[in-house]
């Protein structure tokens, strides 16, 4: 009998290829007598009745088809049966060996196959057969191996390839460009088939696959991938929704665990009748929660920080080891300023360390988000960027992350404030948990502040004093200065102090200004000196360019003058010559109409005045 069902089988062809079933047979027959009936109860066979039905198959002579699927179960089986070569040469134990070393080993998806038929739970589970005979080990490396190889020299199939949207196909090299090959696949092809292996075996490819040099991102998509898939980490729609997709393809919520409702029953604190079923959830859930946290890797953004406070949220739900939780915190706190409001906002009742009653905890988990802003500014602290002056840009972007975490913490306090359970001590620790240095600006953290205060109006006098020792009044905005002056939730001290730092913003800007109007005038004076300097200068150079254009011109205009005197000559004398011939051609008619003492006189008159 096994797992409950009978099998009446021959004495004979059993034990003549089974060692243990001939040892207990004799055993049997020591006892009864040779003629009766054996009955033989088998019930730790490895694999259960179906792999014991397909033994006695082999054992009566009738083929049975060795795949995948089997082959594990009926490997197990036959070591636990004691089938091997010194019973009968070619028994079941060397040909399931013989097809795990030369068939499944060299393919992708039997290799997926077997390490997914060597889970299962009760009768059939083939552990720890499978690990003691290396099954999970010889298929778990060769999965990592065919993770680790190139995209483009996948050519088997894998989980998606049938469906993918095909991409642009290339032309092949090796025709000349006539032939067309199609893409190769993305770097996370392999991720999808592993993620529905048992958590263990899960665990077992990821660190084969770390150990082989995989990059940390595609490892971290992989856990990401798993956990999204197996665990309750979406809101109850998403959780809803996924659970009605599983219902409908008839899976499990994980592989060999139980089902997720049970799990929502015990986050909920809801009722149940089969508390034993619950608390197996649970320790199966937990289990899963630590085995991904112990894999993820260390390296920063290998997973996204959403992630992490979503698995942390749900390790301390489930009270998973604290160690963990303080690594899943550091891993988180490394990355807080990616995290948004929403990724921080952990309900207190959740967390199982405080110990409180319900009435007397806050809301929110305020000392988590505190551990988180803490090993964030110890990680930056400590990183090389922030001891080397020579590292401008990256202290710019450390600057720039640590003024992003302080913008969460106030908006974080502003909506833990209304929450009148929240003690002051814890308000005021968090909110100087963040260096004073990169909050520029205090007015989110002052309205964080008055909003306590409107929540709590019981607070006293020296309670309200320290609340408001975290806020600078320095660097409030001038709005927020002018509420907060008028603000009678604000002790007097502080109010005071407001207006102390306004007076001294208007005189600071009075006496900014008159610097300003004196740095003006001075700039105005040196460029008023400096036209000037400039304008002597080229004054002076026109003047020496005027000395040597006159120097260049004074030789040309004395023989131009020359010139012109001897032209005037020439052109005088000319004149008189001109004259003098008239007269001599006039002078003939005058002497014949005047009378002889008339010519004489004229004569001599015209004479003297031409001779003059």
């Amino acid at each position: 009998m096994v797992g409950g069902v009978n099998f009446h089988l021959h004495k004979h062809p059993m034990i003549s290829r089974c060692g243990r079933l001939a040892r207990l047979v004799d055993e049997a027959s020591s006892l009864h007598g040779p003629d009766a009936i054996t009955v033989i109860e088998l019930p730790d066979l490895p694999g259960g009745h179906s792999a014991f039905e397909l033994t006695a198959k082999f054992c009566y002579g009738v083929a049975v088809g060795i795949t995948a699927a089997n082959v594990a179960a009926l490997r197990c089986a036959a070591e636990y049966l004691e089938m091997s070569e010194e019973l009968e040469e070619g028994n079941l134990a060397s040909r399931a060996e013989a097809f795990l070393s030369y068939v499944v080993a060299s393919s992708w998806r039997d290799s997926v196959a077997v390490l997914r038929s060597c889970g299962g739970d009760g009768e059939e589970s083939l552990l720890p057969w499978a690990d003691d005979l290396q099954i999970v080990r010889r298929c778990a490396e060769s999965v990592a191996a065919k993770a680790c190889t190139n995209p483009r020299a996948v050519r088997w199939p894998y989980a998606g390839s049938g469906s993918r949207t095909p991409s642009p196909a290339r032309p092949s090299s090796s025709n000349g460009g006539g032939g067309r090959q199609p893409a190769p696949p993305p770097p996370d092809w392999w991720v999808d088939d592993i993620c529905t292996l048992r958590i263990d075996h899960f665990v077992r490819v990821v660190t084969a696959v770390q150990a082989k040099g995989m990059r940390a991102d595609l490892v971290g998509a992989a856990i990401t991938r798993y956990a999204t898939k197996w665990l309750l980490l979406n809101d109850d729609k998403e959780s809803s929704a996924a659970s009605a997709s599983r219902g409908r393809h008839g899976s499990a919520p994980w592989p060999g665990h139980a089902g997720g409702g049970a799990l929502q029953m015990v986050l909920a604190g809801g009722e149940g009748d089969d508390t034993q079923s619950t608390e197996t959830a649970a320790s199966e859930q937990r289990r899963v929660v630590e085995s991904l946290i112990s894999i993820i890797p260390r390296q920063k953004d290998s997973v996204s920080c959403s992630f992490l406070l979503r698995l942390l949220r749900l390790a301390v739900a489930l009270k998973a080891a604290p160690a963990l939780v303080t690594e899943v915190e550091k891993l988180a706190g490394a990355q807080l300023d990616q995290a948004t409001l929403a990724d921080i906002l952990v309900p207190s009742s959740s967390y199982p360390y405080t110990g409180l009653p319900s009435s007397a905890t806050a809301a929110y988990d305020v000392d988590l988000v505190q551990r988180l802003v803490e090993q964030f500014v110890v990680q930056e602290q400590s990183s090389p960027s922030s001891s080397s002056p020579s590292r401008g840009k990256e202290k710019q972007e450390q600057s720039t992350r640590a003024q992003r975490v302080a913008c969460l913490v106030d908006a974080y306090l502003t909506e833990v404030s209304r929450d009148r359970n929240l003690a002051l001590g814890k308000f005021q620790a968090l909110a100087e948990s963040v260096p004073e240095q990169v909050r520029p600006c205090h007015d989110a953290l002052y309205r964080a502040v008055d909003a306590y205060l409107k929540a709590h109006p019981a607070a006293g006098e020296h309670e309200r004093k320290r609340l408001c020792r975290a806020v600078d009044c320095g660097r409030l905005s001038r709005e927020a200065r002018a509420h907060a002056a008028r603000n009678e939730r604000l002790p007097v001290r502080v109010a005071v102090r407001v207006l102390l730092s306004e007076q001294e913003k208007m005189a600071g800007g009075r006496a900014g200004r008159k610097e300003k109007e004196e740095e003006v005038v001075v700039a105005l004076r040196m460029e008023v000196e400096s036209v000037s300097a400039k304008y002597m200068e080229l004054q002076r150079e026109v003047e020496l360019l005027q000395r040597q254009v006159e120097r260049l011109l004074l030789p040309l205009s004395s023989a131009v003058a020359g010139k012109q005197q001897s032209v005037s000559g020439w052109a005088s004398g000319l004149k008189k010559l001109g004259r003098l011939g008239r007269i001599q051609v006039e002078q003939p008619a005058v002497a014949a109409a005047a009378a002889p003492g008339e010519t004489v006189s004229r004569e001599h008159r015209r004479r003297r005045n031409s001779a003059s």
